[in-house]
């Protein structure tokens, strides 16, 4: 597992053995290479839900966001993400041990990404974008990014925008503004 861009590309994440599902390389890189087009780095504040070994928050930090929340349920991850962000010298991630529903039913602050990424047996997928809407926790021109296997989809769901595949991995973006939809012709 390497760090796809920013001042930290190319740095080895150690590969600890927590029993997680981490994005794969070629999937995280897919991403980055699509926000990078979207997101003002130097601006963007993130989220990321269901950090697991801190693979997207390191990302994130290491493209620029001025602050990333990481949030996980497990104390050992939390302790995995907090011991690599001191060896990388990350300054700017907050790392909070909590349920990821129970952190977005409780916080305010709205955020420029949300990138979550549960279990691919998650039962509560599409709570997710349903609290993060009804708690208005993405900023104007923010967005929303669940990754999932195939077999869970969110299409016709409110908000949602877009929907990328590399391999096995899914990711689902959304957004306030519909903006990539395509208008069907008048």
């Amino acid at each position: 597992m390497r760090i796809s861009g920013g001042n930290l590309k190319g740095r080895k994440v150690p590969d600890k053995k927590l029993n997680l599902r981490p994005t794969t390389n070629r999937a995280k890189q897919g991403l980055f290479n699509i926000l990078r087009n979207r997101m003002d780095w130097t601006q963007c504040t993130a989220l990321d839900l269901f950090s697991g070994t801190g693979s997207m928050a390191y990302e994130l930090s290491s493209n620029g966001c001025i602050q990333v929340t990481a949030v996980d349920i497990s104390s050992a991850n939390c302790n995995f993400i907090r011991t690599n962000a001191k060896q990388f010298n990350i300054t700017n991630l907050v790392i909070v041990r909590s349920d990821a529903l129970s952190f977005l039913r409780s916080h305010s602050e709205p955020y420029d990404v949300i990138i979550a990424d549960p279990p691919y047996d998650y039962t509560h997928f599409g709570v997710i974008p349903e609290l993060v809407f009804q708690r208005n926790l993405l900023k104007e021109n923010g967005w929303l990014i669940i990754e999932h296997s195939r077999r869970t989809s969110f299409k016709d769901a409110p908000f949602f925008s877009e929907q990328r595949n590399y391999g096995e991995v899914h990711f689902s973006f959304f957004c306030k503004e519909n903006t990539l939809k395509e208008e069907a012709p008048s």
